[in-house]
């Protein structure tokens, strides 16, 4: 039934979205994640992260199991309880403006978290416990009842909670009370700045409220997701589960919604991923190709070249991550009132990767264009002109060593993944040549890309390993070598490709048939981490365009089974326990089980002998 705060899996928790802000759902039917108004806005509840930090639960009084799914179609979650002496239900969603469908879903969001509870069977006692504390945890706000519920005053905003029940206000509102069949229940809470009065709406106005946002979440279901191949509704829900990772305003994708899930239990490697990465770009743009349509994948491209884009004398320099509305300064800092989860110290906010030079970047935004290329129209100049600079800077900056795509923080490398990026910067420039009208950079650009590919076939191959590596005069195998078919650096046939893949097959994956992204490699952290799953997902690419679809299925099922019972997946799994590690949910995750999906499908669906 309970698991104590600050001890359940990451598994236990759901998503609520409204494609600004988040919320995480444990199974005992507790908020214990609530950013509003957006996703980077300092939590008011984060239970998540120490059992202090706020929270606000609904569920039965006595024993209970909990079942919960997902409304069909939707980020709407319903959770059934039954106890001894009836069945209850508790809907929950972050709710979207009022009449928002199709492409407008969650323009004008409310920052409203909805929770309606219904009896659909016999009786049962129901409790309520509501425990707000803003920034974090930092803050025990003063809660004050007022009629049709209460206001909370305490750091950076004023909540207001609708709740038809007398409560008990201490520090903590309660409440509890007695549902019979057919009674229902409904609360939610809303979010002004400080100073603000928010109004408190009527059980009818929750409730509409609720079915508004559920015929928005199926208006947009039913415009964009038209994918029909194997593993239909993984990939559909994937794609529900990264518009609820995006950031409505301006189009961006934040890498997952919560900060400093660890990737290994106890540890340090404890992030902030409510950020939007350059690296996600073209890979984000396959997904929504196939998981959503065209007119995400291009809102999302349009922000990213607009927010990447500076001067381009400056662009040597350019940025690999971005705030959601586009801020450059993502300084890290760590929150010493917040043990962590399962007491993994310390608990960040910000990320200092966004200070970190790598390579690969230009090879995404270009690789990006090049996948909209007939939906982009004219480029405007400046756009235009930061293109040609990204393939410049490509051509001329290939052969410094970097950060990684791994965001190392030991010293900088020459790593092969970003030598093949910057390939890709080079390869797609030269096919957008005549839409950047940059004719007369094709001889260099041409002269550059050859030697990146002498270069990596020269120094990125180890005869010891028998596998392209991480590095240059590395022997240490990467499952980011796994990119070079699906980028089209080489065939997944080619004798070395092929040598790689099985490497990454055999030397690479865990117990449990997950891959790692590296092993015995000193990235200047102590402790180990955990199978990664877009690496598996990466695998299962590879393979599939191989033409080996059978090894492919399999290697993407075991992946996929690592989704908990509402379909989420995180980073990383335990290679011991085969717990989920890492923030969730993991957007770059659910990209890579989309595009393993689509590829696999693809190579099925391919004359025999081809």
């Amino acid at each position: 039934m309970t698991t104590s705060p600050g001890d359940r899996p990451i598994s236990d928790y759901a998503l609520l979205s409204d494609c600004q802000g988040a919320a995480l759902v444990d199974m005992d039917g507790s908020v214990d994640w609530l950013c509003l108004p957006h996703f980077d806005s300092r939590a008011v509840l984060a239970r998540l992260l120490g059992p202090q930090a706020g929270h606000w639960a609904i569920h039965p009084a006595g024993p209970y199991t909990a079942h919960r799914q997902y409304l069909p179609r939707s980020l709407v979650l319903r959770t059934q309880f039954s106890t001894r002496t009836g069945t209850v239900t508790v809907t929950d969603a972050l709710a979207t403006g009022l009449n928002e469908r199709g492409h407008n879903l969650g323009e004008h969001a409310p920052h409203l978290l909805l929770r309606v509870v219904e009896c659909t069977g016999g009786q049962a006692d129901i409790e309520m416990e509501f425990a707000p504390r803003p920034e974090y945890g930092l803050v025990t706000p003063l809660l004050i009842p007022v009629e049709g519920g209460l206001r909370c005053h305490g750091g950076p905003d004023t909540l207001g909670l609708c709740c038809p029940l007398p409560l008990k206000v201490t520090d903590t509102a309660r409440a509890t009370t007695r549902l019979r069949a057919g009674h229902r229940l409904a609360f939610a809470l809303r979010q002004v700045p400080a100073g603000g009065h928010p109004t408190l709406l009527t059980q009818n106005e929750i409730v509409a409220h609720l079915q508004d946002t559920i015929s928005g979440w199926r208006s947009w279901s039913e415009l964009h997701q038209s994918y029909q191949g194997p593993w239909e509704e993984l990939v559909h829900h994937s794609g529900r589960v990264l518009q609820g990772l995006t950031f409505q305003p301006t189009g961006a994708i934040v890498a997952a919604p919560t900060t400093s899930l660890p990737e290994t239990v106890g540890g340090v490697r404890n992030w902030d991923y409510r950020f939007a990465w350059v690296r996600d770009a073209s890979f984000t743009l396959d997904a929504l190709w196939v998981a959503a349509c065209p007119d995400e994948a291009e809102a999302f491209f349009r922000w990213m070249a607009q927010v990447a884009a500076s001067d381009t004398a400056h662009c040597e320099s350019m940025q690999i991550m971005f705030g959601i509305r586009g801020e450059r300064d993502l300084a890290e800092r760590e929150l010493p009132q917040l043990p962590g989860w399962r007491g993994s110290r310390p608990v960040r906010i910000g990320n200092g990767a966004w200070q970190q030079r790598q390579l690969d970047v230009y090879g995404e935004l270009l690789a990006a264009t090049h996948r909209l290329r007939d939906y982009l129209g004219d480029l405007d100049d400046p756009t235009t002109a930061f293109l040609i600079a990204c393939a410049d800077m490509a051509a001329t900056s290939w052969d410094r060593p970097d950060q990684g795509i791994w965001e190392v923080r030991s010293h900088p490398q020459h790593f092969v993944y970003s030598k093949l990026m910057c390939w890709v910067a080079l390869d797609r420039a030269l096919t957008l040549a005549d839409t950047l009208h940059a004719h007369d950079r094709v001889p260099h650009w041409t002269r550059a890309r050859d030697d990146i590919r002498a270069a990596i076939e020269e120094h990125g191959w180890s005869e010891q390993a028998g596998a392209y590596t991480q590095a240059f005069g590395s022997d240490v195998l990467d499952a980011s070598a796994l990119m070079m078919p699906i980028v089209g650096f080489l065939p997944a046939e080619a004798p070395r490709m092929r040598a790689t893949i099985d490497a990454v097959r055999d030397r690479l994956t865990g117990n449990d048939g997950l891959v790692y992204r590296y092993l015995g490699v000193d990235d200047g952290l102590p402790g180990e981490e955990g199978t990664f799953l877009l690496c598996t997902f990466w695998l299962a690419h590879a393979l599939a365009l191989s033409g080996d679809t059978r090894a492919a299925r399999e290697v993407f099922e075991r992946a996929a089974r690592c989704a908990n019972d509402v379909g989420l997946l995180a980073e990383e799994v335990d290679p011991h326990s085969g717990e989920l590690l890492g923030n969730f949910p993991q957007a770059f995750s659910h990209i890579g089980l989309v595009n393993a999906a689509w590829a696999i499908h693809q190579a099925e669906a391919m004359p025999a002998g081809r």
